[in-house]
């Protein structure tokens, strides 16, 4: 069922964002009537799902779920049409527009998708507020990974400041940390001691390589909420509300602290645990994935605050939040192109999982902008078969004044076209290796 919830929302995600990109290329296309052939969600080789004609455009549901289009009489596109292409260039055909309009028509798509990912933003905001964690507000501090140590920090720190500056949210530190400017953190350590920490300013990229991109964790305690049926943890008898205390006899202060013991042991790990008052060992081995199927109880581990914004609030907030989003997704993107980055790229499994297993429109919307945004960037990259690779070539003509010919650009389309079934390929393998392994 988790499954299920995962896919349809994705589906129905992917199937808005497609068919509004693509409006925004056939709007501006029949604003300067220029013939629009097909309008499809989903790619038709061979065959369609579903079609219909109306007033000389083909609408219809292919059944390769990659995308979308529409196809642009006059237009070198993924329909690869050459043979219309030698035939005498007709006023209602995308190449004997300006270049100015054709421009337009190309850049739609991506207009849409940065204008649609605000408006989502903006009406998240006004519909659900902003949930958010003062500083003071992280009750047991922050666990701080070894390589983190040699800063400054230390275990049990509250973050006061990002730069000299409150943050609005304290538990953004990580993100903040990887993608944005950060110089400096103020601390407040268990003895009440404040201090401010310098941070190299490479810090991102040091992150990535050594792949430690949680430097920074709430601190839980040690009770344990769930314990996963079958599991090693459930064949061993533990518990729901068992207080874990030691570890081997080393003891075991949060729940961080467990779980580096369990990763660190071979073999099996004796567990001292609290039990309605009573303490006694019990014996598990975890599992190959050095896990034993337990997890904390997060109950009043942080005092979360609620902010709700007027429609008015709403618009400001909103683009800020968008504008962000690309940012950090700008910033990020320069991570593709290590050897780690190949690895960690995810294709239609990746994404399906970053929805939620129950049905949360809060989340499919915020996820729907998110990707949007994304879209739109990508979109914008100057490869041929992409937008930006229509662009890159259109801005060519009107910067030099001679239009690039049209075998050159029939050439283009098709290495374009294999990067991208290349980079799709990629994707989805890596996909599916992470799966079973």
């Amino acid at each position: 069922m988790e499954i299920i919830i995962k896919a349809a929302q994705f589906i129905l995600s992917l199937s808005f964002l497609i068919v509004l990109h693509e409006l925004g290329h056939f709007i501006p296309a029949k604003i300067f009537k220029t013939r629009v052939e097909k309008f499809y969600l989903f790619f038709d080789y061979k065959f369609s799902l579903l079609k219909k004609k109306i007033g000389g455009t083909e609408y219809g549901i292919g059944w390769i779920p990659l995308g979308g289009y529409v196809k642009i009489s006059g237009m070198i596109d993924e329909s690869m049409d050459t043979e219309q292409m030698k035939q005498p260039a007709q006023p209602w055909e995308f190449r004997s527009k300006p270049a100015w309009q054709r421009l337009i028509i190309m850049l739609g798509g991506v207009i849409v998708n940065f204008i649609l990912g605000i408006l989502i933003y903006i009406m998240i905001t006004f519909v659900w507020g902003i949930d958010f964690v003062k500083p003071d507000g992280v009750k047991e501090g922050f666990s701080v990974h070894e390589s983190f140590k040699e800063y400054g920090f230390e275990d049990g720190d509250k973050i006061t400041k990002f730069n000299g500056t409150e943050p609005l949210d304290v538990t953004d530190v990580n993100k903040h940390l990887f993608l944005r400017d950060i110089t400096s953190l103020e601390v407040v350590h268990q003895n009440g001691k404040t201090e401010t920490l310098n941070i190299p300013e490479n810090i991102g990229e040091t992150m990535w390589e050594k792949g430690v991109m949680q430097p920074f964790e709430i601190r839980i305690p040690a009770i344990i909420d769930t314990v996963i049926v079958d599991s090693p943890a459930d064949k061993a008898g533990l518990l729901k509300n068992d207080k874990i205390l030691a570890i081997n006899n080393q003891k075991v202060g949060y729940w961080n602290d467990f779980t580096k013991s369990v990763i660190s042991s071979e073999g099996a790990i004796t567990m001292t645990i609290e039990r309605n008052g009573t303490t006694k060992n019990i014996s598990v081995k975890a599992g190959e994935d050095k896990k034993i199927g337990v997890a904390p109880n997060r109950a009043g581990v942080v005092n979360l605050q609620h902010k709700d914004y007027s429609f008015i609030e709403s618009i400001s907030k909103g683009n800020s939040i968008a504008i962000w989003t690309l940012k950090d997704y700008i910033t990020q993107f320069k991570y593709v192109f290590t050897k780690k980055g190949a690895t960690s790229i995810g294709g239609f499994i990746a994404i399906g999982n970053i929805f939620p297993a129950t049905w949360s429109w809060q989340a499919f919307w915020s996820i729907t902008a998110f990707l949007s945004i994304m879209l739109g960037f990508m979109n914008l990259l100057p490869i041929p078969a992409l937008d930006g690779g229509h662009v890159m070539f259109t801005l060519y003509e009107m910067v030099t004044g001679r239009k690039p010919n049209d075998k050159f650009l029939e050439y283009a389309q098709i290495t374009g076209f294999i990067l991208l079934i290349a980079l799709l390929l990629l994707a989805n393998g890596n996909d599916i290796v992470k799966l079973f392994s």
